[in-house]
């Protein structure tokens, strides 16, 4: 490979290193170690997030449980509304997540909505409308990236499991799943990523009741509406160790369960 190709791509990937790296440690002139110890020590900001990373959990197990049969469905099989199933996937992905949260809500306040609230589970203003908005804003994202990782596995080594005696459930579970653990640990990832991050539908669905809903991100942007520049950069710092943390982890089971 031409040397002067390889410098300029390495350039570019230090490039964004370095960007993020700057934004980063502008951070540094709004905190002092002991405003990072006071915030992070909190009750508050403790429970945001312990709710955060639960809630982010519950919604990647809820989306890939989602994901992994409908995107092989829409991979491997033709069907009535295919197309019109393959279209929805992209509505969390062009329409903003305040506006997901806001059709949440509304149909909370439909008489089939109020009859799932007051029967079985309470979303609105609650724990479960946290998961339930994070879960809706990541799942087409997660069956898209299965459906794409489906599509590059051949149907061929399912037919030729089906003709030596499997089912086409063997098949799936036996031939075709373990081929797709790369893709599913790829999206089980970015699926947790994106879900520990979430505001938008979360903060319209779930609300922002401290001690209760509010999440770190909520968290950022009520010291934000309260014009605490210093402990919104406490507890971005803090969204930044859980989040990435939080991933290296997820990554370090799934290597570990992989290998």
């Amino acid at each position: 490979m031409n040397n002067g190709f390889r410098r300029l791509t390495i350039l570019t990937a230090w490039a964004l290193f370095a960007f993020f790296g700057v934004l980063i440690l502008s951070l540094s002139g709004f905190v002092t170690p002991a405003r990072l110890v006071a915030v992070a020590t909190s009750p508050r900001v403790l429970f945001s997030m312990k709710i955060s990373v639960g809630a982010a959990m519950l919604a990647t197990l809820l989306s890939l449980a989602v994901a992994i049969p409908t995107g092989y469905a829409l991979s491997r099989f033709e069907f009535f509304g295919k197309r019109a199933i393959d279209l929805a996937l992209e509505i969390p992905m062009v329409v903003t997540p305040v506006a997901l949260g806001a059709l949440l809500l509304m149909f909370f306040n439909t008489r089939l909505g109020e009859l799932i609230q007051q029967s079985r589970i309470s979303f609105v203003f609650e724990f479960p409308g946290i998961v339930l908005a994070q879960f809706v804003t990541t799942v087409g994202i997660a069956t898209r990236m299965l459906k794409t990782t489906f599509d590059e596995i051949p149907a061929r080594y399912e037919a030729v499991a089906c003709t030596l005696g499997a089912t086409p459930a063997q098949a799936f579970r036996l031939v075709t799943l373990p081929m797709a653990v790369p893709g599913i640990l790829a999206a089980t990832v970015l699926t947790f990523a994106k879900c520990i991050g979430e505001f938008g539908a979360t903060i319209m669905l779930a609300g922002s009741m401290p001690m209760k809903t509010e999440t770190l991100p909520i968290s950022i942007f009520m010291r934000l509406s309260g014009a605490d520049v210093e402990g919104m950069a406490v507890l971005i710092l803090i969204l930044l160790g859980v989040g990435l943390s939080s991933l290296a982890l997820v990554k370090s089971l799934i290597r570990r369960s992989y290998d």
